[in-house]
């Protein structure tokens, strides 16, 4: 078993940075790979970035690879999604996630965090 909890979230105008955190716990949490993940009203659950507990291996869909960055702490068992040069379309819930395969598809993850807001304002 996996436990998620998502933090970081909030208001910040267009331009602006946050640090999204995801704090994960449970027996082998560190053999499972890591994504994070949105989702905006009316709109499907989009793939942000991937990456695994060791190795270093980073992948993000294209929309935010210039603006975002995925990393690890293991000492603290926490994953980092940074962000900036933030978009008002960037607004939506904000998840992470746990899963046993390297993949972009949020149906093969098993295990998911509450979400946290993220809301920029033009």
């Amino acid at each position: 078993q996996v436990q998620l909890v998502e933090s970081g979230g909030g208001l910040v105008q267009a331009g602006g940075s946050l640090r999204l955190s995801c704090a994960a716990s449970g027996r082998t949490v560190e053999t499972y790979v890591m994504g994070w993940f949105r989702q905006a009203p009316g709109k499907e659950r989009d793939f942000l970035a991937i990456t695994t507990w060791s190795f270093g291996r980073t992948d993000y869909a294209d929309s935010v690879k210039d603006r975002f960055t995925i990393s690890i702490d293991n000492a603290k068992a926490t994953v980092y999604l940074e962000m900036k040069n933030l978009k008002p379309e960037d607004t939506a819930i904000y998840y992470c996630a746990a899963g046993f395969y390297y993949t972009r598809d949020h149906g093969r993850y098993h295990y998911w965090g509450q979400g946290t807001q993220v809301t920029v304002s033009s």
